[in-house]
């Protein structure tokens, strides 16, 4: 299993609360349809820590993969580029980190 981080700045002008109805109404729905996507979740950074408009990043999202070349196929069906043009207009991937889980992991 691999898990990709983004950190995700969204543009300006973009309302947060706007962002976070797409990624409920259309971005999770869309995760049944990508099979190598084994979970996935956007967390907003808590406003303390984001300092706002002006912050270098507004949300994290965590994909949990099958493999990246398995990824790698689904990126390429029609319902992921979808995806990609309408997360474009709202937002950029400041960065991305890809690893693999140090197994057994934890989980409660």
């Amino acid at each position: 299993m691999t898990t990709i981080v983004h950190r995700i700045r969204l543009h300006e002008g973009v309302d947060p609360a706007d962002f976070e109805a797409w990624v409920r109404d259309t971005d999770y729905a869309a995760c049944p349809e990508l099979p190598s996507v084994l979970a996935f979740g956007v967390q907003r950074v808590v406003a303390g820590e984001s300092g706002g408009a002006a912050a270098p990043v507004h949300f994290f999202e965590l994909i949990e993969v099958t493999s990246r070349e398995e990824f790698e196929r689904d990126m390429q069906k029609e319902v992921f580029r979808s995806l990609v043009t309408d997360f474009d207009k709202m937002a950029v991937v400041v960065d991305e980190l890809v690893g693999e889980r140090v197994e057994p992991g934890y989980r409660a």
